[in-house]
C-alpha cells in the first residue's frame, strides 16, 4: 500500500495556497521547497486569511473534509470592526444571505460567539492599522461550508467587517502552540482529530 503523507501547516498571512507561482507573492512552495509533487492542500485559505490547512497526498482526504454532506466543522477566529450585538451574532448562527458568483446564497446554520482577544497567537506581520476611535472584537465562528471569502461576507452582512481572520480549528484538531509558518507531520491518532466535531 503506498504511504500517506499528511502535513498540517499554519500559513501565515500573505501566502497563497498553492504552489504554482504567481507574480510575486508568495506561495506553499516557499516553506515546502522539496516537497513530493503529488502533495496538495485540501481545500484552500484566501490569500489574506491565516490559519490551518492540510497537505496530503491521500484523495479520499479531500471528499471527507471538503463534501458539504459531511458537515464537517471548522473553526475560524475572527477580528472584526465594532463590537458585534447579541442579535448579529444570532444572525450569524442562523444564517445570512451572500453573493457568491453573483447569485445569492443563504449560509449554513453556524456557531457564533464572542471571545476574549486570543493571548496565544503570533503577531500578524504586517499588523493590523489600528484606529484609536474604532473598537475592535473577536468573534469564534464555526462552519460546515466553505464558500468563497465566507467569514469576510458574514461579517459584513451583518455590519462588522473583518479585520483578522484565521482558521483555528478543523475538527478537534487546533493550532495549540503552533506559530505563523510551522508545519507538522500529522500521525493517526492526530489525523482523527480532523474529523471529530468540535466541542459545544
Amino acid at each position: 500500500m503506498p504511504q500517506h503523507t499528511y502535513i498540517l501547516f499554519y500559513k501565515p498571512f500573505q501566502v497563497l495556497s498553492q504552489f504554482s507561482e504567481e507574480g510575486d507573492k508568495k506561495t506553499l512552495a516557499h516553506f515546502f521547497p522539496n516537497i513530493e509533487k503529488n502533495i496538495y492542500p485540501v481545500g484552500r485559505l484566501d490569500y489574506d486569511s491565516e490559519g490551518l490547512l492540510l497537505l496530503t497526498n491521500d484523495k479520499k482526504i479531500n471528499h471527507q473534509l471538503l463534501d458539504p454532506k459531511q458537515a464537517h466543522q471548522r473553526t475560524y477566529y475572527v477580528q472584526v470592526e465594532g463590537t458585534p450585538t447579541p442579535e448579529s451574532l444570532i444572525q450569524l448562527a442562523q444564517g445570512v444571505s451572500i453573493s457568491i458568483n453573483g447569485a445569492i446564497h443563504k449560509t449554513s446554520p453556524a456557531k457564533a460567539s464572542l471571545i476574549p482577544e486570543p493571548q496565544h497567537l503570533p503577531e500578524r506581520n504586517p499588523p493590523i492599522r489600528f484606529r484609536k476611535n474604532i473598537p475592535t472584537a473577536w468573534i469564534a465562528l464555526t462552519l460546515t461550508e466553505g464558500k468563497n471569502r465566507q467569514v469576510r461576507k458574514m461579517t459584513a452582512a451583518v455590519g462588522f467587517p473583518t479585520l483578522r481572520l484565521i482558521r483555528y480549528s478543523i475538527g478537534q484538531m487546533e493550532i495549540g502552540k503552533m506559530n505563523s509558518g510551522d508545519a507538522i507531520a500529522l500521525d493517526q491518532t492526530q489525523l482523527a482529530l480532523l474529523f471529530q466535531k468540535t466541542k459545544a
